[in-house]
């Protein structure tokens, strides 16, 4: 298994890029091979005094920027990681590929070059959140006009997901809606509802409402990607501006400070449970490829959790199970 990884894409690219990648490989034993200008790569590590212990390098002279065109970047620049790393984990049940960068260019060289998985109309984002218990939210971002079979399709995916990555068991489904009633939402939820709910193979338990998404029975939350993306980042931006405040408070005074070493170490583990660099980045799902998303402000530690998702999701053989939950759904049409 190989895991490749554009060093190239992102905020913090490419030293925190390689950091992460080094880290990971040391502490889970991955082989990571990092896509980029060679030479740039060489002179992180000289520089920093990083082992290249575990890390190969393949030279990708272009880079593709944020500012670009997704699709036109990605057909013209050939020779960016984006487009070699695509490439190379086509098919592939056995590698699996990472960037920080563009996320509209990580979501076109995946289609264009990887292809899709026979049978889904669209590739989804993913991200999964373990708070009380592990819940996927998909799509968060790669659609963000969809069709109520789309989100048939999303559910499917997502929960083959959350079995295969989670060990989740007949995942519960459910619809992201402005109220838990049957009769709430527009056009598209309303049918996407009636498609669920009539899915054999979704495990579809109703609406639920964006305040109750990580504690409602709910393992899968299916959304279109614009309300998806909202949903998401919404949670982050809360988690910490509310960790911003309780630090405030606890740096306030003496008996605050006092305070705060009482419970510094439970409350860094409840900040963990909403760290965004804890989960590494959204896996891609749809495509014939395990292609993961990283944030676009991913540091060591997000890169080093990107590669160690990355090993955990081919390991359990996710490819295979997305392939398996689309197939039934063709035969059952």
């Amino acid at each position: 298994m190989t895991i490749y990884l554009d060093a190239m894409g992102g905020d913090n690219a490419p030293v925190q890029i390689i950091e992460g990648a080094v880290a990971a490989v040391a502490e889970y034993g991955i082989n990571v091979t990092l896509i980029g200008d060679e030479a740039v790569i060489n002179n992180v590590f000289e520089n920093r005094g990083l082992s290249r212990s575990g890390i190969d390098i393949i030279n990708a002279t272009e880079k593709v920027e944020m500012t670009e065109e997704p699709v036109a970047a990605v057909r013209k620049k050939k020779d960016s990681p984006m487009v070699r790393g695509a490439l190379l984990v086509k098919g592939s049940h056995e590698d699996a590929f990472i960037s920080a960068g563009s996320t509209g260019a990580v979501l076109a060289a995946a289609t264009l070059y990887c292809g899709r998985i026979k049978g889904v109309s669209r590739p989804a984002l993913g991200t999964l959140v373990n708070i009380k218990k592990p819940v996927m939210v998909l799509d968060n971002g790669a659609n963000a006009d969809c069709r109520p079979e789309y989100l048939d399709q999303f559910a499917r995916m997502g929960a083959a997901y959350i079995k295969a990555a989670a060990g989740v068991e007949d995942p519960k489904v459910g619809l992201l809606n402005i109220g838990t009633e049957d009769i709430k939402g527009n056009a598209l939820i309303k049918e996407a509802f009636g498609l669920l709910r009539d899915d054999p193979k979704v495990n579809f338990v109703g609406n639920v409402e964006a305040s109750g998404v990580f504690d409602s029975d709910a393992d899968v939350v299916v959304c279109d990607g614009f309300s998806g993306n909202i949903l998401v980042k919404a949670v982050e931006g809360t988690a910490k501006l509310t960790f911003g405040i309780v630090k405030d408070v606890l740096m306030g005074g003496a008996l605050n400070k006092l305070a705060a070493l009482i419970i510094k170490k439970d409350l860094y583990e409840k900040k963990d449970l909403l760290d965004p660099r804890a989960y590494g980045g959204a896996p891609l799902l749809g495509t014939n490829a395990t292609v993961i998303k990283a944030h676009g402000n991913s540091d060591a530690t997000a890169i080093k959790n990107a590669i160690r998702q990355a090993d955990k999701l081919v390991r359990a053989g996710m490819l295979s199970a997305l392939e398996e939950a689309i197939k039934q759904q063709e035969e059952n049409r």
